[in-house]
Order: structure tokens, then sequence, then C-alpha cells
């Protein structure tokens, strides 16, 4: 209403959103890695026009060559696996492309567009269908759960390297 004054401010819009919170809805974001065969094959933007066409908006984002202390830690759920030595060699081999993507229900989104971990597995029009032949050599790693995109933005970047930023495009996305 015009000349309306705003009402109080109520103290429950004060309080810090649980980090749940923080990472669900249109903020729900995800980490993904393209690995080093995804970064020599340059499939970089190829992979990073399938997230934005598909909606999702990219706050963060470097190439590194990544530590074996980052990888071991990245990895630690895996570190009794036989394969485990030999995935972090092959990550630590050349540069990774990390990023966070954000949007609605981007964790589990994002594993759709990727595919299935062995790409025999993974169906034509995802990225592993479409570009993988091999089970170590999968291109890209996403998030499996928002509690582990929580662990892994933690792990791979500072909070001041992760933007905020309006995407004028949402309303033609989100309802």
């Amino acid at each position: 209403m015009p000349g309306a004054k705003p009402g109080p401010l109520a103290l429950s819009s004060l309080a810090t959103p649980s980090p749940r919170a923080a990472f669900t809805g249109v903020r729900e974001r995800t980490f993904l890695a393209i690995k080093p065969d995804g970064v020599q094959r340059h499939l970089v933007g190829e992979i990073i026009q399938r997230f934005e066409k598909k909606g999702f908006k990219l706050v963060a984002m470097k190439l590194m060559q990544a530590s074996e202390d980052l990888l071991k830690e990245h990895y630690s759920a895996l570190s009794q696996r036989p394969f485990y030595n030999r995935l972090v060699k092959y990550m630590s081999s050349g540069p990774v492309v990390a990023m966070v993507w954000q949007g609605l229900e981007v964790v589990k989104m994002a594993r759709m567009i990727i595919g299935e971990t062995n790409p025999a597995d993974a169906k034509p029009g995802t990225i592993r269908g479409d570009f993988c032949i091999e089970v170590g050599k999968n291109v890209i790693h996403g998030s499996d759960s928002v509690e582990s995109a929580q662990r892994e933005i933690a792990l791979w970047f500072h909070t001041d390297e992760v933007t905020c930023w309006e995407d004028s495009t949402e309303h033609w996305i989100y309802e």
C-alpha cells in the first residue's frame, strides 16, 4: 500500500539459519570438480555449459593443481578401498577445475547431469555417458549429498572465494 510504514522486524527474521537451511532451496549448493582427464581433453567449457543451460548458477571456480593432502582428505571415506592410491595419484596428475554451483535441488540434478560413476552404466546425454569409457577416468566429480557438498566446498574453497550474486535470469527459471 502506498505510504504504508513497514511493521516491526520479527525477531525470527534475524535468526541465523542453520547450516543445512543455508544450503537448501534455491540456495542449495554442490561441489563439482572436472578431473585431470576432463581438463586435458578440453571438456571444461562443454561441462560448464551443461550446468548453465540447465539454469544453475556458478558461484565459485578455480583451476588448480590439487595437493596430495587435499585429495586424501577429500577421498578419506574411500581410504580402505583397493583403488584409493590410484585415485589420489590420478587426481594429482594434472590440473582440476573446482567449482561450486547453486540452485534448486542442484545436488540431485547435478548427479543426473553427470551420470553413473561407471560410464558403462551412464545413459547417453549425461556427461559420463557422452565422454567416458572407463570408470577410472570418468571426467568429473559431483557431491552425492547436501552434507557432502558442504564438507567438500569447505575443503576446496575459502568462504571469501564463493561469490553471492544476483542472477537476472532467475525469474525465468524459478516460480
